[in-house]
């Protein structure tokens, strides 16, 4: 039924093709180009015609199309930190722009570029973070990169081990593709602690896609897709330092350097370290507010750009030990052992990837590129008398030709993929051994009507060794109403399979029983919704208005049950499970350098639990704030010299399991919520020419959830718990730090 929808929707398209050749666009790609000569796509950079209020940007790849207009054939092109440049514009062939750097301060911040914007060519809802909203607050790290973000907010799983979460369309980040420069970071084990494993300074922007992503980055991404980019060895500065310090003794130093060695080839190397060196406890209950711990970090890359062959390549490496527990606890000699409760945790990670293209420069529309990532995680930790060690070992490969049919309104994308993942898993006293070959095929069809309808149709079946053959159909459609609307529909298949241990520290710290109660099965959901979004005019200043709503429904899925008082469950879903979310941002610039965001989220999460007598009762999900309001206001003044940056979330109430010792759950239990709660964060910026620093504070409020460890007077008790968690754990942190570039030796 499904596919005979489709079958008409493309033939009214390509019935009415000619009417759309009746229309006269220009499609391009904006780079930018350096001091040495190195050139890099620009994502945000904006196009408009000579005296017109309305343009479009530049996609993650830095190309644009955008209406031609009659007797207009002037094209202005700028972004923050290029010299703007405008082309004199009398036919629809494909431009290749190239901008040069800003040679001087004054140059560099005479143009201002948005903090965030909406990729207004793709037919998925997708927002990109540029890194100027990045540095609206500290950003030590992807856990803490999107503070001013409507769509994902983090949240600590637990009281004792530092693990965060992210949300998005009301389920956690699981259920999200996290990748960095379209490689699968942040999966497997890597999910236990991988939002700390990116330091900020390294992020150049981050793409957050709504809904089933494409089928080209694989079958995972079941209610969107995060991609972040990182700082590139070409247009890099020569040598950038950031250090931080914050009240509760967190410190942190990056230190990048970046060369270009000629005209083809460049290099970086992006070092982080950081450590919490104080004890912290703030509400006298013996136990730390946050672990202590100590990370370094490194990435070495190289890259290659010739003019018909491109490649990059490099090799990361982390290792990180973090403690946590109580103040008294000493990992040395307290190990194992009832003088006092403590956690600690070992993560070494090596990763090598690779990335090949083969280009056409009299064909740009045409390329081949070839996509290699290996890596080896493993982990030793321990949660009081309960001990895990996780090793896992991945290689991930993607090839991907693209192509178009006639022109550019017909472009398809074909590929293959290879993913190899072994998981060697020991927690308390069972093993847990899986070895997955998943070779994939794809296919991803793109046609345009000019300035009026995009469709994206995709498909991919991949070959499971242990699960089967899967298909993961998925179909994106964008509608131009006019310039400044645009109405977009997604549907799509995803599914992943769970490793319930690592993806479940925060349920591990307290003293309930363990139970995994039947052999785990992959996660499949469909996620379908709608998007509108709304550029305006007010009082002659510029503003925006985006609406959506995605639903995703499961067919299986890993339920974790703490519903019954001493243990946590997990099993597969028995009877139903959805997500709802429904969200309106509203964003305002009512001066020259002045933004405003105002935004409101509210989630529907529901599913099937067992009883303890073996009933069946659907629940709103644990832990998950019913609605969210965020008011963001940024203030510049002239020049860039002083930024002001204001944060206020308020986080409605949640369902939270029955507190209540030897509780049973049954049909007609009480349901038990946790209070709403706000969060406050404000940052201000000194700008110089080579250097930055910024004084801000986090939860200015001091908000604290009373009580988060339960029975923390007696942590080796029947009723010790402090996976309890539904609110900041630590009061009001002040932080402040330095930002030194040096663009040239």
């Amino acid at each position: 039924m499904l596919t005979r929808k489709f079958s008409i929707i493309l033939f009214i398209l390509f019935s009415i093709n000619s009417i759309g050749q009746s229309q006269i666009f220009v499609s391009g790609k904006v780079s930018g180009k350096n001091e040495k000569g190195i050139q890099t796509a620009l994502v945000g950079a904006t196009l408009r015609w000579q005296n017109s209020k309305s343009g479009e940007i530049t996609d993650p790849d830095g190309f644009f199309k955008i209406k031609k207009e009659a007797d207009n054939h002037q094209l202005i092109i700028s972004i923050t930190g290029y010299k703007s440049d405008t082309l004199m514009v009398h036919s629809t062939d494909f431009i290749e722009v190239v901008l040069k750097e800003s040679n001087t301060y004054l140059d560099a911040v005479t143009v201002r570029g948005s903090a965030s914007v909406m990729d207004k060519l793709s037919p998925i809802q997708t927002e990109i973070i540029t890194s100027s909203a990045l540095k609206k607050a500290a950003c030590c790290n992807l856990s803490e990169s999107f503070e001013t973000n409507s769509s994902v907010s983090v949240s600590y799983s637990d009281a004792i081990t530092g693990s965060k979460q992210i949300q998005l369309l009301g389920l956690s980040g699981n259920y999200v593709q996290m990748n960095t420069e379209n490689i699968p970071n942040i999966r497997g084990l890597n999910t236990t602690f991988g939002l700390n494993y990116t330091p900020g300074t390294w992020i150049n922007s981050i793409d957050i896609s709504k809904g089933v992503g494409s089928v080209i980055n694989g079958y995972e991404a079941m209610t969107g897709a995060i991609n972040v980019e990182l700082v590139k060895p070409e247009s890099s500065d020569k040598l950038f330092i950031n250090s931080y310090l914050n009240s509760q003794g967190r410190a942190e130093l990056n230190v990048q350097a970046a060369d270009t060695l000629s005209k083809k080839w460049s290099v970086a190397l992006l070092t982080h370290i950081s450590s919490q060196i104080a004890k912290i406890d703030g509400n006298s209950d013996q136990f730390l507010d946050v672990p202590l711990y100590k990370q370094l970090n490194l990435i070495n890359r190289w890259k290659y750009s010739g003019e018909k062959f491109a490649t990059q390549f490099g090799i990361k490496y982390l290792t990180e030990n973090r403690v946590g527990g109580q103040i008294s606890f000493n990992p040395k000699t307290d190990q194992f052992t009832n003088k006092s409760y403590g956690f600690d945790s070992d993560t070494k990670r090596l990763e090598v990837f690779a990335k090949l293209a083969l280009l056409f420069p009299s064909q740009p529309y045409q390329g081949l590129g070839l996509i290699i990532n290996a890596l080896n995680h493993n982990n030793e930790s321990y949660f009081g008398f309960k001990k895990y060690t996780g090793a896992e070992k991945s290689i991930y490969s993607n090839l991907i030709y693209q192509n178009i049919i006639g022109n550019t309104n017909h472009t398809y994308k074909l590929g293959s993929s290879l993913l190899l993942d072994n998981y060697h898993e020991f927690f308390i006293d069972s093993v847990y051994k899986r070895n997955e070959v998943v070779p994939g095929i794809f296919a991803e069809y793109i046609y345009t009507f000019p300035e009026k309808i995009t469709i994206m149709l995709g498909n991919r079946i991949d070959f499971h060794n242990l699960y089967g053959n899967r298909m993961t159909p998925r179909v994106h459609f964008k509608y131009d109403i006019n310039e400044n609307s645009q109405l977009r529909i997604n549907w799509g298949k995803g599914w992943r399979m769970p490793n319930t241990v690592a993806e479940n520290f925060g349920m591990f710290v307290n003293s309930r029983s363990v139970s995994i109660t039947e052999v785990i099965k992959p996660e499949e959901s469909i996620n379908y919704g709608a998007s509108f979004s709304q550029e305006y005019q007010l009082y002659g200043k510029k503003g925006s208005l985006i609406l959506d709503f995605y639903k995703t429904s499961f067919q299986n899925q890993l339920v974790t049950d703490m519903e019954n008082a001493g243990k946590v469950l997990f099993y597969n879903l028995k009877g139903k499970s959805f997500a709802n979310s429904f969200q309106a941002e509203l964003n305002y610039n009512p001066a020259e350098r002045f933004d405003l965001k105002l935004a409101y989220r509210l989630f529907d999460v529901k599913n099937d639990f067992t009883t303890y007598n073996g009933e069946t009762v659907f629940l709103a999900k644990q832990f998950v704030n019913k609605d969210r309001l965020l008011f963001n206001a940024a203030y510049a003044t002239k020049w860039n010299k002083w930024k002001y940056d204001f944060t206020w979330q308020w986080n409605g109430k949640r369902r939270i399991p029955n507190p209540a010792q030897d509780h049973l759950h049954t049909k007609d239990s009480p349901l038990f919520f946790a209070p709403a709660f706000s969060n406050i964060n404000a940052q201000v910026t000194k700008v110089y020419k080579n250097w930055e620093f910024y004084l801000g504070g986090e939860n200015l409020g001091n908000f604290k959830q009373k009580n988060p460890i339960m029975g923390a007077n007696d942590p080796f008790g029947a009723t010790f718990d402090a996976s309890m968690v539904w609110g900041p754990v630590a009061g009001r942190v002040i932080y402040s730090g330095l930002r030194w570039k040096l663009s040239d030796l």
